[in-house]
């Protein structure tokens, strides 16, 4: 059975730990500790900082992970909050609080899920990755090394449907490189910033590959700079813009790149895949390049077929659906190859905004859901 007051007051005790990217101690401490109460047989916090809860059931079987990510976006400056977003207060049938719904909802019913299944054949693990919100997938590599799972959950927010596919995500670089002059005599110089404007322009005019079931593929524009900056009396001479580029399965590094760089327009433009550097809360250093592939399984993969039979045992009719944006699936299924699906409660639209929350019937729901999903993947009672 499911303690749904239990469930309330641990995604509280999780809100009210703030745990920015870099900064989940807190957090951590409070997850690995209600792992002990809940008697979880092993608990595990890798070099990252992420915990890892096992679960173990009867001899022979194989090992489910549930992946939920404990750290979150900020609060921007200046930006009025109706409820304390680390009070986790509740009104009505809500939790407010910034993470409620991505995703420490998620992995407070993954936690008290995994305590309350039995008779399961194998292993479930459940883990509170860290610094998904900078580098999607990053972290949870030395958690799956360590799990080895043959299957994996992501608990991002689906409504407590079943995604099998997510959108990935590429940070992509344009540099242009001109000519520095003085801003009396322009003629002299050579304006970066005017070399790249055709750039641009080409780029938004550009087809993108299109999926069934993710959508299309997307290329925003996110960030224009140029160099010198401020420029006081000075033609820029580098301009660098930042895309957001919205991947797709199938699509790879040197496909991205190469598209772009067909473009005329481009011809005397840098493009490159950003690389990232960020240090864990555990002084650990994550590098890795910024391109997190987009994945899907088909409906009749085994893996979906058995998650989303077990959702129906218990109840739920969960619609077949993806991810639009980038999740940790990126790893496991994307890098990996690890069949993955998603499920968790609330929606996409909560996250990262102001007030968000979690509705307590999303919540108790995904503790069933995963219970369900436990036991249709490993065989355990209903």
């Amino acid at each position: 059975m499911i303690d749904n007051n239990r469930l309330n007051v641990l995604l509280q005790a999780l809100v009210q730990k703030r745990s920015l990217s870099g900064e989940e101690a807190a957090v951590i401490e409070v997850v690995t500790a209600e792992m002990h109460a809940l008697g979880f047989d092993e608990i595990q916090v890798d070099g990252n900082g992420s915990a890892i809860g096992f679960k173990y059931g009867k001899e022979g079987g194989q090992t489910l992970l549930l992946d939920a990510h404990c750290d979150t976006v900020g609060i921007a400056p200046g930006v009025r909050w109706q409820h304390d977003p680390f009070a986790a207060e509740i009104h009505g049938r809500r939790i407010y609080g910034r993470g409620t719904s991505d995703m420490k909802g998620a992995l407070a019913a993954m936690m008290i899920a995994a305590a309350s299944a039995d008779e399961f054949q194998g292993t479930v693990a459940v883990s509170a990755s860290v610094m998904e919100e900078i580098m999607e997938g990053i972290a949870l590599q030395s958690i799956v090394d360590i799990v080895q799972p043959d299957f994996v959950v992501i608990g991002e927010s689906t409504g407590l449907n079943l995604n099998h596919g997510g959108r990935g995500r590429a940070e992509i670089h344009l540099e242009a490189i001109g000519k520095p002059a003085h801003s009396s005599t322009p003629h002299l110089g050579d304006n970066a910033v005017y070399k790249m404007l055709p750039a641009i322009s080409a780029i938004k005019e550009m087809p993108l590959t299109q999926d069934p079931l993710l959508g299309d593929g997307i290329m925003a524009l996110t960030d224009i700079i140029s160099d010198p900056y401020p420029g006081y009396s000075v033609i820029p001479s580098r301009c660098r813009v930042t895309y957001d580029r919205r991947l797709l399965p199938g699509e790879t590094p040197e496909s991205v790149i190469g598209a772009l760089k067909q473009l005329p327009a481009l011809a005397d433009i840098n493009v490159l895949i950003a690389a990232g550097e960020h240090t864990t809360y555990t002084g650990t250093t994550l590098q890795g390049d910024k391109f997190f592939p987009a994945w899907k399984f088909e409906p009749s993969h085994p893996f979906v077929q058995a998650a989303h039979q077990g959702l129906h045992t218990i109840g739920q009719r969960p619609q077949l659906s993806a991810y639009q944006f980038c999740t940790n699936g990126a790893h496991t299924a994307g890098v990996a190859g690890i069949p993955t699906i998603g499920y968790g409660p609330s929606h996409e639209s909560l996250a990262h905004i102001v007030d968000e929350y979690i509705d307590l019937d999303q919540l108790h729901a995904a503790a069933l859901g995963y219970v369900g999903i436990i036991n249709g993947v490993l065989g355990g009672s209903q």
